[in-house]
């Protein structure tokens, strides 16, 4: 019998509404440029849980000047810079970390810059819990000849979330993108290829590269989420000078892959 064809030609993974573009935007639009079909499949886009905020994320939403209903303003920016570098976006029900809480206890899980960037809480890892749902949830999205995941550098719970979910619901053959812009803070990457080399896993990298054209779609793409913007950058012009130099430093928009994989799984 003869396999149904995949829907996509590429599956993203973003934690939030902003990872993807932020991490792949150039080689997306050159995929969609050549008329391949990209999904970019955000996890934790759900709205908030009824009730009062806690203090951390109330404060965020002042910082990001959305006040009221700032998850759907955040995915009304995710259409918009999705349909910049020509991919289609879906939405999953999932709440950001800021949100979730002990269902035991009512108490938030994440309450501080420091928290988003330690231990997942035990009980969204333990069996039945939030990792169980979110693998459930990856393997009922349309399918893709290529699946592309958060590596996690940086450390974020979500990310850390997501990653471990892919890797139970798609096994060896995921690839993994560059998390930006944490992957430019000093010794982070290279604190979590330690970390994968003490696990005994070892990666080879392939770049892909990016056009001028490309690299400028992507930061008007990331100008897309108005909101948040001023987490990582100073203003528009501060936005394209750190993208551009990374990707001038590192060649290209770099992916990773397990080092038992053919490179032939992955973007070129």
């Amino acid at each position: 019998m003869t396999s149904p064809t995949p829907a996509y030609d590429a599956l993203y993974l973003a934690p939030h509404l902003d990872d993807v573009v932020l991490s792949c935007g150039g080689q997306i639009t050159q995929a969609t440029a050549v008329g391949e079909r990209v999904l970019i499949a955000t996890i934790m886009a759900g709205d908030p849980p009824s009730g009062e905020l806690s203090a951390y994320a109330t404060g965020l939403h002042d910082r990001w000047a959305l006040a009221h209903e700032a998850v759907a303003a955040r995915r009304a920016e995710d259409e918009i810079a999705g349909t910049l570098v020509g991919a289609g976006v879906w939405h999953g029900r999932v709440p950001d970390c800021i949100y979730r809480r002990d269902s035991a206890t009512g108490e938030p899980f994440y309450t501080a810059d420091a928290d988003l960037f330690g231990a997942v809480a035990p009980t969204e890892l333990a069996s039945g819990g939030l990792l169980d749902e979110i693998t459930a949830v990856l393997q009922a999205l349309p399918s893709a000849k290529k699946i592309y995941a958060p590596f996690a550098v940086g450390n974020h719970v979500d990310h850390q979330l997501v990653r471990q979910a892919a890797e139970q619901a798609f096994g060896a053959s995921l690839i993994y993108y560059e998390d930006y812009p944490y992957v430019q803070w000093p010794d982070l990457l290279e604190t979590l290829l330690a970390q994968e080399a003490a696990a005994g896993r070892t990666w080879q990298t392939q770049l892909v590269k990016v056009s001028d054209t490309a690299v400028s779609t992507r930061c008007a793409a990331i100008l897309a989420y108005v909101s948040q913007i001023s987490t990582f950058f100073a203003d528009e012009a501060d936005l394209r000078a750190q993208v551009g130099d990374y990707v001038t430093a590192v060649g290209g928009e770099r992916l990773w892959y397990s080092h038992s994989l053919s490179p032939a799984h992955n973007a070129a």
